[in-house]
């Protein structure tokens, strides 16, 4: 318990979010799977039967544990020190920036098929990877059974691959497009808010 309340010291969002996430989907999973089917976001259906609310809930659903885990572990390992040093209200606006931007992306795409169905947090949560890889561009990440830490930037790159070759074989109701969209939504909210910060990661990186 003391860890959990150091680590959502100065982080009161990141904890609050990632909390309703695990608990959110851990009901939908294993308690109540019609959760799930009632948080779908169908872009096919957004404005004919007005389910405005599935771009929202559908954020805080995962298609099963792997995905849950994955996303809780991305969050876990970004958010918390991006939060601190952008401060709650920046991190919130971004974290909503970047669930916006993969919603209508993925809205635009899917918009003709009645069919597609999506859920996760996936892409606010690549919003918050490559935010936080700005702010802390020379990063690292240790992912077991790897034995050397991973570089932030390697990870994300890593992460955008593999979206990429997923989105290819559009299997689940994983939405792997809004991967791509909750990236650079990332990096244009601190173009906007902060462009101080592109040129500090650039002189960190490259001298």
């Amino acid at each position: 318990m003391d860890a959990l309340l150091r680590l959502s010291d100065g982080a009161p969002a990141a904890a609050l979010l990632l909390a309703a996430m695990i608990a959110a989907s851990a009901a939908g999973l294993w308690l109540a799977p019609a959760l799930i089917e009632r948080s779908l976001f169908r872009p096919y259906w957004f404005w004919r039967k007005r389910q405005f609310a599935t771009p929202l809930t559908s954020a805080f659903m995962h298609a099963d544990l792997a995905h849950l885990l994955f996303n809780a572990f991305t969050f876990w390992a970004f958010a918390f020190a991006l939060e601190r040093a952008i401060g709650s209200t920046r991190f919130l606006a971004l974290y909503a920036f970047g669930l916006l931007a993969s919603d209508a992306g993925t809205w635009f795409k899917h918009r003709r098929d009645p069919e597609y169905r999506t859920l996760g947090a996936s892409g606010a949560i690549l919003a918050v990877l490559f935010a936080s890889i700005v702010y802390f561009p020379t990063g690292s990440i240790f992912i077991l059974p790897i034995p050397v830490p991973i570089p932030a930037p390697l990870f994300a790159l890593g992460y955008l691959a593999y979206t990429y070759y997923a989105a290819r074989l559009a299997r689940g109701r994983i939405n792997h497009d809004a991967h791509l969209s909750g990236a650079i939504a990332g990096l244009a909210f601190v173009v906007l808010t902060d462009p101080a910060a592109i040129e500090h990661a650039w002189h960190s990186v490259f001298g």
